[in-house]
């Protein structure tokens, strides 16, 4: 498909170039038939006839499809074969009307410029090989032609001999210094594709990770509240069952205890869904879905809060601020499920390009050198959201001195 388009391209331009042609010897038509002191006889029609039908094969959609891979390169042949016949039959014509042999034959280098469009486009298409076989076959064109003309026109074939190697050494020097571009423009382009294809390979390998991790943390969340609240419900239930005859007042305590556990495990499944749901910080804006979990977190935990953090947080990248709300959502359910803290300090605040938040709690801490129990991600999870941002993180606590947890990232990240 690549090749394809590039084709339809050079064609287009191809069509542009003898477009250009024709309507330069339209205008040589016109100026003809003007009085002019020009002794050289000229003969426009015939480049004309050749550009048009070289410009009808090109608009032939037709001829295209029927062609195949050969159409490009009959349509070379044709820009290249053309003027050479034509301006062999104008040095002929010029010639029988009596011109003078070297007058018949001075605009002979007019030739470079026809040519030259041919040359470019059959190297920047192929290769070193399509250049020297263009070089080869054009000059063994020319100098075939003229042999005739020489015999019989007292034309200087040496003359022509000479020009014509010239201008077969001056198309393979352009000719290798194109093809070298196109190479190394190709090989640029592979790069590129190449290195896109890996992004795009990591983008989806990131983006299957994140909602790996995300479904992980969803379960774990809900075995941490849901299936833990059912458990103890159906252990008190067991026991209130067992009371009901012999002691209804524990009985009745167990049911209203089961219902307060019924109560609150119901409150954070919805919590759960809620997150699996909802987009709070698009909804809200970070600061706002901040100041909400921390409010959320310090009912459930039975936390004093305090809150510095300004109204709005400013302009943020969307990887950043998703990244910052995660990690603040997983620090502060750290702090009101497992510290076993009374008091929450969240701090969030910019300073310069960067974003600072800071969660600290008094809780009963932790030793960070220790390895993670099992099934315990969390700090890991927030480690490697932070790095995915460009952030740095902190982790600082010891055991019964409480944990803060610090993130640093640019705000443009």
């Amino acid at each position: 498909m690549k090749d394809k388009g590039f084709e339809l391209e050079l064609l287009r331009i191809f069509r542009w170039l003898v477009g250009a042609r024709l309507a330069l010897l339209a205008l040589s038509l016109i100026l003809k038939w003007l009085p002019t002191r020009q002794a050289t006889l000229r003969y426009p029609l015939l480049g004309i006839a050749g550009s048009t039908l070289l410009l009808g094969y090109l608009s032939w959609p037709w001829l295209r499809a029927r062609l195949g891979r050969g159409y490009l390169p009959l349509a070379l042949l044709m820009a290249s074969a053309g003027p050479i016949l034509g301006q062999a039959l104008t040095v002929a014509l010029r010639l029988r009307a009596g011109v003078p042999p070297e007058t018949a034959a001075q605009d002979v280098w007019q030739l470079y410029f026809v040519l030259f469009v041919p040359l470019i486009l059959a190297s920047w298409r192929y290769n070193g090989v399509a250049v020297a076989a263009f070089c080869l076959s054009t000059t063994a064109l020319d100098l075939l032609l003229y042999l005739p003309l020489a015999t019989w026109g007292s034309i200087r074939y040496i003359n022509v001999f000479g020009l014509t190697l010239v201008r077969s050494w001056l198309f393979a020097l352009v000719g290798y210094i194109v093809v070298r571009l196109a190479r190394a423009q190709r090989a640029q382009q592979e790069t590129l594709a190449r290195a896109n294809a890996r992004m795009a390979h990591y983008a989806t390998t990131l983006e299957q990770l994140t909602l790996s991790r995300e479904r992980n943390r969803l379960a774990r969340d809900l075995h941490d509240t849901l299936a833990h609240t059912l458990s103890a419900v159906a252990v008190q239930l067991e026991a209130a069952r067992s009371l009901w005859e012999s002691d209804a007042t524990a009985a009745r305590e167990m049911v209203e205890q089961s219902l307060a556990a019924t109560r609150t495990g119901l409150g954070e499944a919805r919590g759960a869904i809620h997150a699996l749901r909802a987009a709070p910080v698009e909804d809200l804006g970070l600061a706002l879905a901040i100041r909400s979990l921390a409010q959320s977190a310090a009912e459930r935990g039975n936390l004093a809060l305090e809150l510095q953090m300004p109204e709005d947080a400013g302009e943020l990248a969307p990887a950043v601020e998703q990244a910052v709300y995660r990690i603040a959502e997983e620090a502060l359910e750290n702090a009101a499920r497992h510290a076993g803290a009374h008091s929450l300090l969240l701090c969030l605040e910019r300073s310069g390009p960067r974003l600072v938040l800071t969660v600290t709690d008094d809780g009963r801490g932790f030793d960070t050198a220790a390895p993670a129990p099992e099934g315990h991600y969390g700090l890991q999870g927030m480690r490697e959201r932070a790095e995915m941002v460009g952030g740095d993180l902190v982790v600082e606590s010891q055991p019964g001195k409480g944990t803060t947890v610090r993130l640093e990232v640019e705000a443009s990240a």
